[in-house]
């Protein structure tokens, strides 16, 4: 039975299925009376009895210091540990950190730098890992599930950064059952590798806005998932950029800035415009398009990024605000995610000094070719009454995630098209680690649609009730994992593996 049947039935009380309790503790999570809810959340939890401040000045996230005393090597130590973080005047929120900041602080290179960078897990009792999401790394660099740094112990991912591998990346906790927690309730950060010549301005500046959300108790602790977050994934009841409720940025007229934009929410999707400035998508998750292209709207699944020149060309304010979105929920309780400021910037009457137009021309981006194998992806999820009691699962053909199964083996430098068939009830954004594919065609009630520009993506919304048909290739041997990047879901079982074979 598909999950909105099964909540149209009515039922009162619900428990959990050994499948679901065994990857996300749920026996004593709270929201668990289907009965009725509070805010979004069906939970017991109050919602909105805090006020968070805005109008700060937005802040720069803080550089990770370079150790290293030779050109061309970047090494530095990330430290995961407990941390308190003042969201709200009067509160202490207890939270997860990387060297004391959420987000962790930002890690720059440049393409062809070596990186070593020694996680030291200093979690209480609970092992985690470093993903560096769509970075080329080595399997065995890739902070993978199948490889945890456990509590208290150090670990030192060490990879390359070819040429070419220019982009806005991030990285996030991977462990097998912990993920969506620790991202929610702190570890993410934004990783850029920069270009040796770039072709946008400097004078554009390159600023980076990460997008978290966040929901306080009335005592300012971080409650725990209920039900509807498992069931649709943890959305907050407060969008932070930077970890600043909608922070506010002064520019003068004229000026064109550049932002990177990252989702490292656990489930929201950002439907977003720019009132009163003119946006120009420039980039996505692999690096900068082949051309700029401007844009109305865009809309960023969790884990998307997003690059973009923005035009504030008339002073006033400028807001970056969201649109409605319905991207499917199950139950009550649905956010009002449209009409939110998540920042904004007043543009005065000064005139900014002239800078150089952009370019026409970004960068090359070859096609890659004619594939040598086809797969097919199939996402469902299932809801049903047991023994036990209620059993969960978000399934990719049909079978939950287990770490000891191979789902897919793969060759080493072969072009594969891959097909994903979204048939669950709401939208589900498909991430696939090891490298970045190319989107070719998107087919939605018969409709078949091409993108709207070519690019290095890593992750890709699937709609409900759409097929997503990419190319990619992998490069490097070993064990890669492909989920959705909705975490509570990835948890729950829609997550593989696809063994890359030299």
């Amino acid at each position: 039975m598909h999950r909105r049947g099964f909540l149209a039935a009515g039922l009162a009380t619900v428990l959990v299925g050994e499948r679901a309790a065994a990857q996300m503790k749920m026996d004593d999570m709270p929201g668990m009376d289907m009965g009725g809810h509070a805010g979004h959340d069906m939970g017991n939890v109050p919602q909105g009895a805090v006020v968070l401040p805005e109008g700060e000045v937005l802040r720069e996230l803080p550089l990770l210091a370079n150790e290293a005393s030779r050109p061309g090597l970047f090494k530095a130590t990330l430290t995961a540990g407990s941390a308190t973080a003042r969201f709200a005047e009067g509160l202490d929120t207890p939270i997860l950190a990387y060297n004391g900041a959420s987000p962790g602080p930002l890690v720059e290179a440049v393409e062809g730098d070596r990186i070593e960078i020694t996680f030291a897990n200093r979690i209480a009792n609970e092992a985690s890992t470093i993903h560096w999401h769509g970075m080329p790394v080595p399997a065995d660099q890739d902070g993978n599930p199948m490889d945890p740094v456990v509590a208290g112990t150090d670990r030192t991912y060490s990879f390359d950064l070819p040429e070419g591998s220019a982009g806005s990346y991030w990285y996030h906790p991977h462990p097998h059952g912990k993920t969506a927690e620790q991202v929610y309730r702190g570890l993410a950060g934004a990783f850029v590798v920069k270009p040796k010549a770039d072709p946008i301005p400097a004078a554009y500046g390159d600023t980076v806005l990460v997008f978290t959300d966040l929901r306080l108790a009335a005592d300012g602790t971080l409650p725990d998932n209920t039900m509807t977050d498992l069931m649709n994934g943890r959305v907050g009841d407060h969008v932070l950029v930077n970890g600043q409720k909608n922070p506010t940025l002064t520019v003068p007229f004229g000026t064109k800035r550049r932002f990177r934009l990252y989702n490292a929410t656990n489930a929201r999707f950002l439907r977003l415009s720019f009132d009163g400035a003119a946006m120009t998508i420039i980039g996505t998750d692999g690096g900068l398009l082949e051309a700029p292209v401007a844009a109305g709207d865009i809309l960023l699944s969790p884990a998307e990024r997003l690059e973009l020149v923005v035009s504030f060309d008339k002073p006033g304010a400028a807001a970056l605000t969201t649109q409605d979105y319905d991207r499917g929920w199950m139950g009550p309780g649905r956010p009002a995610d449209a009409g939110l400021t998540l920042l904004t910037v007043n543009v005065s009457k000064t005139k900014a000094d002239p800078v150089p137009p952009m370019p026409d021309r970004l960068r090359p981006i070859a096609q890659l070719g004619a594939p040598a194998a086809s797969r097919g992806f199939v996402f469902t999820e299932t809801m049903a009454m047991n023994a036990a009691g209620m059993e969960m699962g978000f399934l990719i053909n049909g079978a939950a995630f287990d770490m000891k199964r191979i789902d897919v083996v793969a060759k080493v430098g072969q072009v594969e098209l891959w097909e994903i068939v979204n048939e669950a009830d709401m939208d589900h954004p498909f991430h696939v680690h090891g490298t970045q594919f190319q989107v070719i065609e998107h087919e939605r009630g018969g409709n078949i649609s091409k993108p709207a520009y070519r690019a290095w993506k890593d992750t890709v919304n699937v709609a409900r009730g759409e097929t997503v048909r990419l190319l990619l290739r992998q490069d490097r041997p070993g064990p890669r994992m492909y989920h959705c990047h909705i975490l509570e879901h990835e948890q729950l079982g829609m997550m593989g593996i696809v063994d890359v074979q030299a």
